[in-house]
């Protein structure tokens, strides 16, 4: 596990503002958070480097670039072993339509974020994904009907 960095009050603003807007200047950043150009590009690689920061993104409107479901999809394996549950991670690693992939518990071993484009998108990455692989016990989704809230920020 990383070792947690010690976070100031400026570590704070700047986290929050690229949260908020990750395409600022680093002169727009370095005015937002009070701080002068030369600080605040050292503090961010230093966040950077230290992982704090882990990337800067856009986020995509799906439903604007053909992508309209989004499922929740739990999964439970019938080998619960850690290596069965490795093996499982990787075989959605490397699928695209997989957004967010989380062992849990207690309940399923597994909860997916899911985007495709339809229904019939959807039927070919069960098939694909789930239907395919001996060690899929039970598969159980739930299909967004109305996205009240979607945020990428976490308090600092």
């Amino acid at each position: 596990m990383d070792a947690e960095i010690e976070l100031d009050e400026l570590d704070r603003r700047i986290l929050n503002a690229l949260q908020a807007d990750a395409s600022l200047t680093n002169a727009d950043l370095a005015a937002a958070v009070h701080a002068s150009p030369p600080t605040c590009l050292r503090r961010v690689k230093r966040l950077t480097d230290a992982g704090v920061i882990e990337k800067q993104v856009a986020i995509v409107a799906p439903h604007k670039v053909g992508l309209g479901l989004t499922a929740i999809v739990e999964i439970t394996l019938d080998n619960q072993a850690a290596e069965r549950q490795t093996e499982f991670e990787q075989l959605v690693a490397d699928e695209r339509a997989v957004l967010q992939c989380y062992r849990v518990s207690p309940g399923p071993d597994f909860v997916l974020l899911v985007q495709v484009a339809d229904m019939p998108a959807y039927n070919a990455l069960v098939h694909r994904l789930f239907a395919a692989h001996a060690n899929v016990r039970n598969v159980k989704t739930f299909f967004s009907v109305h996205r009240s809230k979607f945020d990428t920020r976490i308090d600092v």
